[in-house]
């Protein structure tokens, strides 16, 4: 195929004809050009979502339905091909990547039931014979800004409730992750109407004309906390709403009634999940004194079973990280942390079998404090530090203690325990003996400074869309209340 923008249904270069490369980063060869986009490109863009607005936000509730709901059949058909594609430029195991397609599917069938659901409400009167509706329509434009970790997956959860509420969109993918977006655009949603949705591809600038548009009235992004600040001052110059999801340095709590091999093999599987690269990967484990030593030998033997390989087979556990960028931070974060008085278990370097692609190995650290960097900062590759803790009270007291709210993970048999956890810790999400397993139909989204907004569930499609109280009375009459008034006199009865 060709890599161009996607505006109103069509594939067009970028105005000035700049491209820039995009890159395997198992083979380190690039495997595509693809249009360095710029304002106006973006002008064109927004303007094709706004014009194709009229018509949708009016289209009758079945027909988007069905519109919506053969996005889910189409990824499906694609599904390999797609998956392939995500594999190329990512580096994620292809099973993994099969799985991303699956889950856009499903996102896409549940968004298009609930979306003619809910649509607003009857509230109770204040004067006889009238009514008052609250109804939910939509705002118009969603600029959707989406990371290179998960693609098309976090794609999804904005452009399908974004689409399903009524609205039209423009899509800014990463630029190191834009061709499988693309390619689904191509085979999924060539049979919806011009202009619903839109794509443009560039860097950080691209992002921001998006933003600044006076026509997007939406801007919903998953990235940084740096570009989510930028964002959400950028947004405020003219009101604009943001749904914001800024990542995470989520912990994990081990208490010393479970299964110490089954936590491990979950804990390493929830840190090293894409090379570490997820949003609510397993970045602080708190673990019971009692269990510590033999939960952290088995953490490290789950490690050192990691197959890195050729993402494509299909037998690999890890691929490579997803750029020499993202390679180089990992590098860093080792280096930071054994000079901080962390014993390095395990890994801490490059495989020495690949001479070529951006790997690294499964890193485990013990003997860590709640004081260093890789317990404060989001890690975003595969390291897992694990500290010791006295009790369930200071494990709480840790895991709060974080400028970060998105998730919180505890394994235990003990459900007072549990809940007591889920009580006490400020997270959007908070899992039970089963880490970073999400769920369409429930919300998902951080507290503190992990974001603003949800996605995901009915509280994914309020976030594009916003009330309007209408009130009716039967019919025309004079009211008391008017001109002229007499104080003296009082209301009329």
């Amino acid at each position: 195929m060709e890599y161009k923008n996607y505006i109103n249904n069509k594939w067009i270069d970028a105005c000035d004809g700049q491209t820039f490369d995009v890159e395997n980063p198992y083979t380190e060869e690039t495997i595509a050009q693809v249009p360095k986009s710029t304002k106006e490109d973006v002008d064109k863009a927004v303007g094709a979502a706004k014009s194709a607005w009229k018509n949708w936000k009016i289209l009758g509730s079945l027909d988007m339905r069905d519109l919506l709901r053969e996005v889910a059949v189409k990824s499906r058909v694609h599904d390999r091909e797609i998956a392939e594609i995500i594999t190329a430029e990512s580096g994620k195991p292809l099973i993994e990547c099969l799985d991303e397609i699956e889950w856009i599917a499903s996102i896409f069938e549940y968004y298009s039931e609930i979306g003619r659901d809910q649509r607003g409400r009857v509230v109770a009167p204040v004067t006889p014979r009238s009514m008052s509706m609250v109804v939910k329509e939509a705002y118009g434009v969603v600029g959707c800004i989406v990371p290179w970790n998960y693609p098309l997956l976090l794609m999804a959860w904005k452009a399908a409730p974004a689409l399903a509420a009524g609205n039209t969109v423009v899509v800014k993918p990463s630029e190191i992750t834009p061709l499988s977006i693309m390619r689904w655009l191509e085979v999924a949603c060539d049979h919806l109407p011009k202009g619903i949705i839109n794509m443009v591809t560039g860097f950080g600038d691209t992002g921001a004309f998006l933003v600044e548009h006076p026509d997007t009235r939406v801007i919903a992004f998953t990235g940084s906390i740096e570009t989510g600040k930028k964002i959400a001052a950028m947004a405020a110059t003219q009101l604009k709403k943001t749904s914001l999801e800024l990542g995470g340095n989520d912990p994990i709590i081990i208490c010393d009634d479970v299964d110490v091999n089954i936590a491990a093999k979950g804990t390493a599987w929830g840190g090293l999940l894409n090379a570490g690269q997820v949003c609510t990967s397993l970045e602080r484990v708190f673990v019971m004194e009692s269990i510590a030593n033999d939960f952290t030998e088995a953490v490290v033997e789950e490690a050192k079973r990691v197959r890195l390989g050729d993402p494509m087979h299909t037998k690999t556990d890890m691929g490579p990280m997803a750029s020499k960028m993202q390679l180089e931070k990992a590098e860093g974060k080792v280096k930071r942390a054994k000079s901080e008085g962390a014993r390095l278990l395990c890994g801490g370097n490059r495989p020495e079998q690949y001479e070529r692609g951006y790997f690294y190995n499964p890193t485990v650290f013990d003997q860590v404090t709640s004081e260093m960097e890789m317990m404060n900062v989001e890690t975003f590759g595969p390291i897992i530090p694990i500290q010791k803790v006295k009790n369930l009270d200071e494990a709480i007291e840790l895991a709060n203690m974080s400028q970060y709210g998105l998730g919180c993970n505890i394994y235990t048999n003990d459900m007072e325990k549990a809940l007591t956890a889920a009580d006490d810790i400020k997270a959007g999400s908070f899992w039970i003996n089963d880490p970073l397993t999400d769920n369409e139909a429930a919300p998902f989204g951080g507290m503190k400074m992990s974001g603003g907004g949800r996605e995901l569930g009915i509280e994914g499609l309020d976030e594009f869309r916003e009330p309007k109280h209408i009130l009716i009375d039967y019919q025309i009459r004079e009211k008391d209340y008017w001109f002229p008034y007499d104080l003296d006199e009082g209301r009329k009865t």
